[in-house]
């Protein structure tokens, strides 16, 4: 369980991080997409496997939205790059030394 200040800060984190997340995630299929060098179903083929391990990292990532779950979620949202260090400030020094990347 976490703090509710780092509770309140971290839901907003979260928020931030999914639309990172799915930006990312739309782009690479647009990627995809516009490959003009390879047939559709070739095509088609690599967006089906972009989505679904994006699918695959979005639910490991953001599913589940409780107060047990926050650290184990900030800390792969961290590793995965979806924060800012300066997004982090005023968290307690707990959490965030207990969530840092490795």
């Amino acid at each position: 369980m976490i703090k509710e200040s780092d509770w309140k800060k971290f839901k907003k984190i979260k928020e931030l991080a999914l639309e990172r997340f799915c930006a990312a995630a739309l782009s690479d299929f647009e990627e995809a997409i516009r490959k003009d060098d390879v047939s559709n179903h070739a095509r088609y083929l690599c967006l089906y496997k972009l989505v679904e391990d994006a699918d695959k990292r979005l639910g490991m990532l953001f599913d589940g939205h409780s107060g047990s779950k926050a650290p184990l979620q900030l800390a792969l949202i961290r590793s995965a790059g979806l924060v800012e260090d300066h997004e982090l400030e005023g968290m307690s020094d707990e959490l965030l030394k207990s969530t840092e990347p490795r």
